[in-house]
Protein backbone atom coordinates (compact mmCIF):
# COMPACT_ATOMS: atom_id res chain seq x y z
CA UNK A 1 0.00 0.00 0.00
CA UNK A 2 1.36 3.65 -0.89
CA UNK A 3 1.93 6.11 2.09
CA UNK A 4 1.74 3.15 4.58
CA UNK A 5 3.84 4.27 6.86
CA UNK A 6 1.76 6.95 9.46
CA UNK A 7 -1.78 8.08 9.82
CA UNK A 8 -4.47 6.47 7.88
CA UNK A 9 -1.91 4.31 5.80
CA UNK A 10 -0.48 2.75 9.18
CA UNK A 11 -3.69 1.93 10.63
CA UNK A 12 -5.04 0.12 7.44
CA UNK A 13 -1.94 -1.75 6.96
CA UNK A 14 -2.26 -2.57 10.51
CA UNK A 15 -5.75 -3.61 9.77
CA UNK A 16 -4.79 -5.85 7.05
CA UNK A 17 -2.19 -7.46 8.79
CA UNK A 18 -4.95 -8.16 11.38
CA UNK A 19 -6.51 -9.91 8.50
CA UNK A 20 -3.60 -12.13 7.39
CA UNK A 21 -2.46 -10.03 5.02
CA UNK A 22 0.86 -9.98 3.96
CA UNK A 23 2.06 -5.94 3.73
CA UNK A 24 4.11 -3.79 1.57
CA UNK A 25 5.04 -0.19 3.17
CA UNK A 26 5.60 2.37 0.87
CA UNK A 27 7.15 5.56 2.08
CA UNK A 28 8.89 8.79 1.04
CA UNK A 29 10.57 10.17 3.70
CA UNK A 30 9.25 8.57 6.76
CA UNK A 31 11.77 5.72 7.28
CA UNK A 32 11.25 4.94 10.89
CA UNK A 33 7.58 5.68 10.71
CA UNK A 34 7.52 3.32 7.94
CA UNK A 35 10.27 0.72 10.07
CA UNK A 36 7.74 1.23 13.23
CA UNK A 37 4.76 0.31 10.95
CA UNK A 38 6.64 -3.05 9.52
CA UNK A 39 7.68 -3.94 13.08
CA UNK A 40 3.96 -4.26 14.64
CA UNK A 41 3.26 -5.96 11.63
CA UNK A 42 5.48 -8.53 11.80
CA UNK A 43 4.08 -8.99 15.76
CA UNK A 44 1.15 -9.59 13.92
CA UNK A 45 2.42 -12.49 11.77
CA UNK A 46 2.66 -10.63 8.72
CA UNK A 47 5.30 -10.95 6.16
CA UNK A 48 6.21 -7.35 6.25
CA UNK A 49 8.50 -4.96 4.95
CA UNK A 50 8.75 -1.50 3.36
CA UNK A 51 9.82 -0.32 0.38
CA UNK A 52 10.89 3.53 -0.61
CA UNK A 53 9.29 4.58 -3.61
CA UNK A 54 8.11 7.87 -5.11
CA UNK A 55 5.27 6.33 -6.70
CA UNK A 56 4.59 9.61 -8.74
CA UNK A 57 7.03 8.16 -11.16
CA UNK A 58 6.21 5.52 -13.33
CA UNK A 59 9.14 3.72 -12.72
CA UNK A 60 9.17 3.99 -9.02
CA UNK A 61 5.63 2.86 -9.04
CA UNK A 62 6.33 -0.19 -10.94
CA UNK A 63 9.52 -1.03 -8.83
CA UNK A 64 6.91 -0.80 -5.82
CA UNK A 65 4.39 -2.87 -6.68
CA UNK A 66 6.95 -5.33 -8.40
CA UNK A 67 9.03 -5.61 -5.50
CA UNK A 68 5.51 -6.53 -3.19
CA UNK A 69 4.70 -9.31 -5.93
CA UNK A 70 7.96 -11.04 -6.25
CA UNK A 71 7.98 -11.36 -2.47
CA UNK A 72 4.55 -12.66 -1.58
CA UNK A 73 4.43 -14.66 -4.99
CA UNK A 74 1.52 -12.43 -6.19
CA UNK A 75 -0.36 -9.59 -5.65
CA UNK A 76 -3.93 -9.28 -4.88
CA UNK A 77 -4.71 -5.91 -2.72
CA UNK A 78 -3.81 -2.30 -3.92
CA UNK A 79 -4.61 0.52 -1.34
CA UNK A 80 -4.00 4.41 -3.09
CA UNK A 81 -3.70 6.12 0.30
CA UNK A 82 -1.09 8.80 -1.21
CA UNK A 83 -1.95 12.52 -1.50
CA UNK A 84 -0.83 15.95 -0.76
CA UNK A 85 -3.11 18.43 0.65
CA UNK A 86 -3.35 22.63 0.16
CA UNK A 87 -5.77 25.13 1.90
CA UNK A 88 -5.76 28.11 -0.29
CA UNK A 89 -7.19 30.43 -2.18
CA UNK A 90 -7.50 29.77 -5.92
CA UNK A 91 -5.63 33.57 -6.70
CA UNK A 92 -3.15 32.75 -4.88
CA UNK A 93 -2.48 29.07 -5.96
CA UNK A 94 0.48 28.69 -8.12
CA UNK A 95 0.59 26.71 -10.94
CA UNK A 96 3.46 24.16 -9.17
CA UNK A 97 1.21 23.86 -6.42
CA UNK A 98 -1.93 23.12 -8.34
CA UNK A 99 -0.08 20.28 -10.71
CA UNK A 100 1.50 18.83 -6.90
CA UNK A 101 -1.56 18.11 -5.30
CA UNK A 102 -3.32 16.61 -8.55
CA UNK A 103 -0.16 15.05 -9.13
CA UNK A 104 0.13 13.79 -5.53
CA UNK A 105 -3.48 12.83 -5.59
CA UNK A 106 -4.66 11.37 -9.18
CA UNK A 107 -1.06 10.61 -10.82
CA UNK A 108 0.30 8.52 -7.97
CA UNK A 109 -3.36 6.51 -8.10
CA UNK A 110 -2.99 5.99 -12.07
CA UNK A 111 0.91 5.11 -11.64
CA UNK A 112 0.62 2.36 -9.11
CA UNK A 113 -2.93 1.25 -10.50
CA UNK A 114 -1.67 0.86 -14.09
CA UNK A 115 1.70 -1.32 -12.28
CA UNK A 116 -0.53 -3.61 -10.03
CA UNK A 117 -3.04 -4.65 -13.09
CA UNK A 118 -0.80 -7.00 -14.83
CA UNK A 119 -0.77 -8.99 -11.36
CA UNK A 120 -4.01 -8.88 -10.78
CA UNK A 121 -5.35 -9.46 -13.90
CA UNK A 122 -2.81 -12.47 -14.26
CA UNK A 123 -4.88 -14.13 -11.14
CA UNK A 124 -8.37 -13.27 -12.00
CA UNK A 125 -8.99 -11.75 -8.77
CA UNK A 126 -7.88 -8.38 -7.07
CA UNK A 127 -9.35 -5.60 -4.59
CA UNK A 128 -8.16 -1.65 -5.25
CA UNK A 129 -9.21 0.71 -2.84
CA UNK A 130 -8.43 4.40 -3.22
CA UNK A 131 -8.54 7.15 -0.94
CA UNK A 132 -11.01 9.68 -1.42
CA UNK A 133 -12.49 12.27 1.14
CA UNK A 134 -15.81 13.39 2.21
CA UNK A 135 -18.20 14.81 -0.16
CA UNK A 136 -15.83 13.91 -2.96
CA UNK A 137 -18.40 11.98 -4.95
CA UNK A 138 -20.52 14.48 -5.36
CA UNK A 139 -17.86 16.91 -6.57
CA UNK A 140 -18.33 19.33 -3.08
CA UNK A 141 -16.40 22.42 -3.06
CA UNK A 142 -15.57 24.52 -0.14
CA UNK A 143 -13.60 27.64 -0.53
CA UNK A 144 -9.93 27.40 -0.90
CA UNK A 145 -9.51 24.14 -0.68
CA UNK A 146 -10.35 23.81 -4.89
CA UNK A 147 -7.20 22.15 -5.62
CA UNK A 148 -7.68 19.41 -3.54
CA UNK A 149 -11.32 18.83 -3.71
CA UNK A 150 -10.96 18.57 -8.09
CA UNK A 151 -8.26 15.96 -7.14
CA UNK A 152 -10.70 13.86 -4.56
CA UNK A 153 -13.27 14.19 -6.86
CA UNK A 154 -10.76 12.91 -10.10
CA UNK A 155 -10.37 10.05 -7.32
CA UNK A 156 -14.38 8.92 -7.44
CA UNK A 157 -14.08 9.61 -11.37
CA UNK A 158 -11.12 7.59 -11.77
CA UNK A 159 -12.33 4.20 -9.24
CA UNK A 160 -15.66 3.81 -10.79
CA UNK A 161 -14.19 4.03 -14.67
CA UNK A 162 -11.44 1.36 -13.13
CA UNK A 163 -14.81 -0.46 -11.80
CA UNK A 164 -15.72 -0.95 -14.98
CA UNK A 165 -13.23 -1.76 -17.12
CA UNK A 166 -11.73 -4.76 -14.83
CA UNK A 167 -14.68 -6.89 -13.37
CA UNK A 168 -14.37 -8.67 -15.75
CA UNK A 169 -11.15 -10.00 -14.37
CA UNK A 170 -12.77 -10.12 -10.67
CA UNK A 171 -11.28 -6.81 -10.12
CA UNK A 172 -13.18 -4.37 -7.85
CA UNK A 173 -12.43 -0.91 -7.79
CA UNK A 174 -14.05 1.41 -4.78
CA UNK A 175 -13.29 4.20 -3.04
CA UNK A 176 -13.34 5.43 0.81
CA UNK A 177 -14.26 8.99 1.90
CA UNK A 178 -12.80 9.68 5.19
CA UNK A 179 -14.23 13.30 7.17
CA UNK A 180 -12.55 15.60 9.33
CA UNK A 181 -9.37 13.37 11.46
CA UNK A 182 -7.63 15.66 13.97
CA UNK A 183 -5.38 13.32 15.58
CA UNK A 184 -4.30 10.31 13.45
CA UNK A 185 -2.90 8.31 16.29
CA UNK A 186 -6.53 8.83 18.52
CA UNK A 187 -8.26 5.11 19.68
CA UNK A 188 -11.93 4.61 18.91
CA UNK A 189 -12.68 4.10 22.45
CA UNK A 190 -10.72 7.46 22.60
CA UNK A 191 -12.72 9.44 20.20
CA UNK A 192 -15.56 8.89 21.93
CA UNK A 193 -15.03 11.08 24.81
CA UNK A 194 -14.23 14.44 21.92
CA UNK A 195 -17.87 15.31 21.08
CA UNK A 196 -17.87 16.68 16.92
CA UNK A 197 -21.13 18.23 16.37
CA UNK A 198 -21.07 18.61 12.55
CA UNK A 199 -21.32 14.98 12.55
CA UNK A 200 -24.62 12.67 12.94
CA UNK A 201 -22.67 10.40 14.97
CA UNK A 202 -21.42 13.15 17.91
CA UNK A 203 -17.41 11.92 18.39
CA UNK A 204 -14.64 12.64 16.92
CA UNK A 205 -13.10 10.44 13.57
CA UNK A 206 -9.81 7.83 13.46
CA UNK A 207 -7.68 6.61 11.34
CA UNK A 208 -9.34 3.23 12.52
CA UNK A 209 -12.62 3.59 11.95
CA UNK A 210 -11.33 4.20 7.70
CA UNK A 211 -8.97 1.29 8.06
CA UNK A 212 -12.11 -0.89 9.14
CA UNK A 213 -13.98 0.46 5.97
CA UNK A 214 -11.16 -0.68 3.48
CA UNK A 215 -10.49 -3.69 5.24
CA UNK A 216 -14.39 -4.69 4.43
CA UNK A 217 -13.72 -3.88 1.11
CA UNK A 218 -10.81 -5.54 0.30
CA UNK A 219 -12.28 -8.56 2.16
CA UNK A 220 -13.92 -11.91 0.22
CA UNK A 221 -17.71 -10.73 1.72
CA UNK A 222 -17.01 -7.49 -0.62
CA UNK A 223 -16.55 -9.39 -3.75
CA UNK A 224 -19.66 -8.12 -5.40
CA UNK A 225 -18.95 -4.17 -4.46
CA UNK A 226 -17.25 -2.57 -6.89
CA UNK A 227 -17.22 1.19 -8.10
CA UNK A 228 -18.81 2.71 -4.68
CA UNK A 229 -17.39 5.71 -2.41
CA UNK A 230 -17.90 4.50 0.83
CA UNK A 231 -18.25 7.79 2.93
CA UNK A 232 -16.78 7.28 6.91
CA UNK A 233 -17.04 10.72 7.84
CA UNK A 234 -19.77 10.04 10.64
CA UNK A 235 -22.58 11.24 8.59
CA UNK A 236 -20.94 14.83 7.35
CA UNK A 237 -21.28 16.03 3.81
CA UNK A 238 -23.34 13.43 2.65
Amino acid sequence: MTGGARGIGRAVAIELGRAGADVCVNYLKSEAAANRTVRDLVGLKSDAFAVRADVGKAREAKRLVDAAAKRFGHLDILVNNVGDFLVKRIGDTSEAEWRHILDSNLTTMFLCTKAALPHLRRQKWGRIVNVACAGAYRAHGTAEMAAYYAAKAGVVAFTKALAREEGSHFITANAVAPGIIDDYDLSIDAAKAKARKEFAIPRAETSWDVAHAVTYLCSEDAGFVTGTVLQVSGGWLQ
